[in-house]
């Protein structure tokens, strides 16, 4: 029975580290733009950026987008 406890606290505790690194994650890093930006994203030159209300990470899309992503134009989009 202690063992379940001891699990279950490591598992919780493992769980809110993982949720305040994904609050805490760095800024998303500009894309080489490739016709028009994703949604949340803005053009700037030939680079597209991140909105300041945007929370979403894009990635150039290469075939179809990844579980958790949409596609937004030449980019997949993530879902939160």
């Amino acid at each position: 029975m202690d063992i379940t406890k001891s699990l279950a606290t490591a598992v919780g505790a493992l769980t809110g580290l993982i949720a305040s690194a994904a609050i805490a994650a760095p800024p998303a890093a500009p894309l080489a733009k490739d016709g028009s930006c994703p949604t949340g994203y803005y053009s700037s030159g030939n680079y597209c950026l991140a909105s300041s209300d945007s929370n979403r990470l894009a990635i150039p899309k290469r075939g179809s987008c990844p579980s958790g992503y949409y596609s937004s134009g030449n980019y997949c989009v993530s879902s939160r």
